[in-house]
């Protein structure tokens, strides 16, 4: 289904428009037409996977503003040697790990606020490993970071993609971000796969400089827009 509708939610935005980046066919500028007709005034949020300047200029004819680009990375595998010893995540693990998750990510309109019960239901999902969700350790065994991998297969090719990275707020500054994430590209090249990926914020300025060095680049962009007021 190219496009899928969610909602409606009790966020800022009340319903989620999401097209697929297999479009082909579809007529984008007539959905948004039929669905916008039927929804006067309610505030929606849309995302066009793999945006392009024909999808881009049909949502801005249909009256959604950008506010938020979202790039998919690639780079080669294997990558260089971490040097960090990490440890696999285990369900022991999952208080302080939240913890850490939502200093890190205060700011970030997904992955903050994340809860235990979120964590618990993510582990029954199929793609998780809990050996390729790598944690580390200072001298005293507080948790300092994490890099959570997750693989997919089918996918043409295959990836395996750094799902969620974080270091926590008082680990900032040591240089760990880089060796954080060779250590998920580690676990994922030994798992036999060739190509890494990841998602990062078009703006997180320190986070791409950090991948720009590893060997990641730009694959394709994925834009959410608003309805403009």
């Amino acid at each position: 289904m190219a496009l899928t509708i969610e909602g409606p939610n009790e966020s800022e935005c009340k319903w989620s428009l999401i097209v697929a980046e297999d479009r082909q066919g579809f007529d984008l500028q007539a959905s948004l037409a039929e669905w916008l007709a039927s929804h006067r005034g309610e505030t929606a949020q849309l995302w066009l996977r793999e945006v392009d300047e024909k999808s881009h200029a049909v949502a801005l004819a249909s009256g959604f503003v950008p506010h938020r680009d979202l790039w998919q990375l690639r780079c080669d595998l294997p990558n260089r040697v971490s040097g960090l010893d990490t440890r696999p995540f285990s369900e022991s693990d999952i208080d302080a790990f939240v913890t850490l998750n939502n200093r890190a990510f205060d700011w970030h309109p997904e992955q903050g606020g994340l809860t235990v019960e979120a964590v618990r239901k993510s582990m029954t999902e199929p793609w998780f490993n809990a050996d390729g969700f790598r944690l580390l350790d200072n001298d005293d065994g507080r948790l300092m970071g994490f890099c959570w991998t997750k693989i997919h297969r089918g996918a043409d090719p295959d990836l395996g993609e750094i799902y969620v990275i974080a270091l926590d707020p008082d680990f900032h500054g040591r240089g760990l971000g880089k060796p954080m994430t060779l250590a998920g590209l580690e676990w994922l090249a030994a798992q036999g796969l060739a190509d890494g990926m990841l998602y990062v914020e078009s703006d997180n300025h320190v986070a791409n400089a950090t991948y720009a060095a590893i060997g990641f680049s730009r694959h394709h962009t994925d834009r959410a827009y608003r309805l403009a007021s």
